[in-house]
């Protein structure tokens, strides 16, 4: 069977990434199936192959797609932060949950274990998005690189990712609907998350760091625990 539309340079792997993308915001990537992609992007069952070799390979690459999303937006949120670190971690985790309520099903496949392939490209933009909040970690403790990170500031950067990462999952499944108002779940969102994660940041890092945190720092850190 002749593939229709006829494809070329590449296009046949965008239509399928766009077909995917669709897919996963309308069904989650319970739904996902290589037979439902090729017909929505109007191409055989057997097409995608040719570029991805199995389901698993082009979830792969929409996944890696989306972790270099959410970098973009990591890094918005950490410039709209200006000099102010806390402020600017506090933006990182507001566009974190914002990134997930845009993307939805793109959101739960690029954390979904046994659907992906270990892939180096995957790695490096999850990795690059990671750095992001570990930079701003290090800025608002006043620590030059990773290596100087000592077990406290570590617990930090788990503590944060897992505060924004449950908020994101809780908000897209439904679970802040009833206490959302006329405003809807984004204002509810907007109005909520920054006084927490500000609260909380503020717990984090004592006020002698919230007060030094900028993106010149170099203070020493505290002396808890040792090296990593």
């Amino acid at each position: 069977m002749n593939d229709r539309p006829s494809y070329h340079h590449g296009a046949l792997r965008e239509a399928l990434i766009a077909a995917t993308e669709a897919l996963l915001a309308e069904q989650g990537p319970e739904a996902f199936t290589l037979r439902e992609v090729a017909r929505r992007a109007g191409v055989s069952p057997a097409a995608p192959a040719h570029h991805f070799g199995d389901a698993a390979g082009l979830l792969t690459a929409v996944a890696s797609l989306g972790f270099a999303e959410l970098t973009h937006a990591l890094r918005e949120g950490d410039t709209r932060g200006g000099a102010d670190a806390l402020a600017a971690l506090r933006e990182q985790g507001v566009e974190y949950v914002a990134f997930a309520l845009r993307r939805p099903g793109l959101f739960r496949l690029m954390f979904r274990q046994g659907r992906l392939r270990e892939d180096a490209e995957l790695e490096q933009h999850a990795h690059a998005a990671f750095e992001v909040l570990a930079g701003g970690v290090r800025r608002a403790v006043g620590v030059r690189d990773a290596a100087a990170m000592r077990p406290a500031h570590w617990q930090a950067v788990t503590a944060l990712w897992s505060l924004v990462h449950g908020y994101a999952h809780l908000a897209i499944a439904g679970k802040f609907d009833p206490m959302c108002g006329p405003g809807g779940l984004e204002a509810f969102v907007g109005q909520g998350l920054r006084p927490v994660l500000q609260a909380i940041l503020g717990g984090l890092f004592a006020a002698p760091a919230a007060a030094r945190g900028t993106r010149g720092a170099r203070s020493a850190p505290s002396r808890t625990g040792g090296t990593r």
